[in-house]
Order: structure tokens, then C-alpha cells, then sequence
């Protein structure tokens, strides 16, 4: 099994899927592969430090975030070889030729990235939207041997195929809850290696989220201090979903961007779904529907 997950910065994994990544790892162990791409520089996003000490020191965070999770850390390069800035992604007419050689490079079984607004009204992170419409544009290109061939040369007249994953969404909470889910998991069981992660993250847990004043938070002064403020998190979101559940879990909605699976093949691959909380037969009756289109 190999899996993908594609953000915008360093932490987002941490926040939105590294439970159920854990518990697929304490399931498959050596036969689970999981890459984290982050696709910007991480040099903004702080109210004292410079933009080069932070996309160091949220580099090195995010590296030992790695080593306890026990995935794969990539940064995003472009074709030229730069890493895409904040806020500029959109900017970048380079962007879906990179994100296209990342996923053909890796060919992974399923790809996790954030989530379209559903609503309109919704809020957003412009580098959160940004991705998801990438990986949205860039899907059906994963199969197309030569899309990107001026930007990254092969021979154009041998191909292989390439596997297309299915491609879920994670939740986002700047979006507070707009965002329907097909599949809850329960993630209780991970919780303290999800804080464990999370807690890599100081210059972001300690300084800068308090700070920008949105998240609600107080700085947490040690890790028990942060599993109390993680505690509060997963219940605000559980409650933003419309979820009574005092357990921790991470939900995700299945898109048509890549394959279709079928229902069958999400409850096998899957760590156990929570299908209590899952809209399961609203789900079931989506998949069928796309696999007859065309």
C-alpha cells in the first residue's frame, strides 16, 4: 500500500489525517508507504522570526514529525527547481507540471489533499484552496505520459501506464465544518502519537497560532498542555461536523478526481471505519453513480 498525501504547509498533515496514517501503519507495517508532500516554503506565517529562519526551522519540524510517524518527508520542487511560495501557488503556472511528476513518481494507491468549498460562503486558506484545485486540475493528467514532457524530457516514443489512486479530501477547518464527509475513523487509539507529532510543531503550537488570535488558543507550556488543547480541538470540529462523539476522529470525502473505488474496496483498505458516523449508503450510491458515467 502507498499513499500520498499532498498540502500546503508544514503541520497540516499532522492536523487533518496522521491518526488514521497510524493506524494504517500499525495495521501493514513494512507493507505501508507513506510519502507527506508539503508545497510551500513555509517562510511566512510568523510575527518575529525572519522568512529564512522559519522555512528552516519549520523544515527541521517537520522532519521530526517525520521520525516519530515514520513517513516520507518531501518538499515540492518545480521544474526549475524553486519551492513554491505562500500565498503565491496560484501564481505559479509551474505548479501542476510538479505535482504531476510527484504523483507519477510515487504512483500511490490513494492521494489525501484539501477539500474544494462546497459552500460558497465558506471561509478558505488561499494556500489550501490553491492545492486542492491543483490536484483537482492535475488529476486527469496523471496518466498522460507526455503532459509535461518540455518540463521534465523522457522519450516520448516508449510509455508505461501509471497508476491513478483515488483522491480523498481531509477536513478543513478554516472551511468550520462546510465541507460534507463520506468516512469517519475513529482515531482514538492514536491519539497521543497524533500530539506527539503535532508537538514537533513549536514554532507554530507555541508561538504563532496563539498569536494570530483565530485558533483559541493559549500557548501550551508542555506536552500535557498540548494534549489538553488537541483534546479541545477534536471536539470542536466533532461538534462542527454535527457529530456527538467524545472520541477523536479525522473524516474524509471521496472525490471523482481519480479512480472510483467501490464501497467494498474502502472498508478493506481502510483502517475500521466509524460507520456509525459515516454516510455510508448516501456514499455507496455516489460511487456507483460515477462508475456509469461515460
Amino acid at each position: 500500500m502507498k499513499i500520498l498525501y499532498i498540502h500546503a504547509h508544514y503541520d497540516d498533515y499532522e492536523f487533518t489525517a496522521s491518526g488514521t496514517f497510524e493506524l494504517w501503519r500499525r495495521r501493514l507495517g513494512q507493507a505501508l508507504t507513506v510519502r507527506v508532500l508539503v508545497c510551500t516554503d513555509g517562510a511566512g506565517g510568523h510575527q518575529f522570526r525572519t522568512r529564512a529562519e522559519t522555512a528552516r526551522l519549520r523544515r527541521e519540524e517537520q522532519l521530526a514529525s517525520a521520525r516519530i510517524g515514520g513517513y516520507e518527508f518531501a518538499l515540492l520542487e518545480l521544474p526549475d527547481g524553486r519551492v513554491p511560495r505562500e500565498t503565491f501557488l496560484a501564481r505559479e503556472p509551474l505548479l501542476l507540471a510538479a505535482l504531476w511528476k510527484a504523483i507519477r513518481d510515487f504512483e500511490p494507491d490513494y492521494l489525501f489533499c484539501p477539500p474544494m468549498p462546497a459552500d460558497p460562503l465558506a471561509g478558505v486558506h488561499v494556500d489550501h484552496l490553491d492545492v486542492a484545485n491543483a490536484v483537482r486540475e492535475v488529476a486527469y493528467l496523471i496518466n498522460v505520459p507526455h503532459a509535461f514532457t518540455p518540463e521534465y524530457p523522457a522519450d516520448e516514443t516508449r510509455s508505461a501506464p501509471c497508476r491513478v489512486p483515488v483522491i480523498l479530501n481531509v477536513q478543513d477547518s478554516y472551511q468550520a465544518g462546510a465541507v460534507p464527509f463520506d468516512l469517519a475513523i475513529d482515531v482514538e487509539d492514536a491519539f497521543e502519537q497524533i500530539c506527539r507529532m503535532s508537538y514537533c510543531h513549536q514554532s507554530q503550537i507555541v508561538e504563532w497560532l496563539p498569536w494570530v488570535g483565530r485558533h483559541h488558543m493559549e500557548p501550551p507550556r508542555s506536552i500535557a498542555g498540548w494534549q489538553a488543547e488537541c483534546r479541545k480541538r477534536f471536539h470542536r470540529r466533532n461538534r462542527a461536523l454535527g457529530l456527538d462523539v467524545a472520541r477523536a476522529l479525522e473524516v474524509f470525502t471521496v472525490t471523482a478526481w481519480g479512480s472510483i473505488p467501490t464501497l467494498e474496496q474502502l472498508r478493506k483498505d481502510f483502517p475500521p471505519i466509524f460507520e456509525e458516523a459515516s454516510p455510508l449508503d448516501r456514499l455507496e450510491q455516489r460511487l456507483d453513480a460515477w462508475r456509469h458515467v461515460g
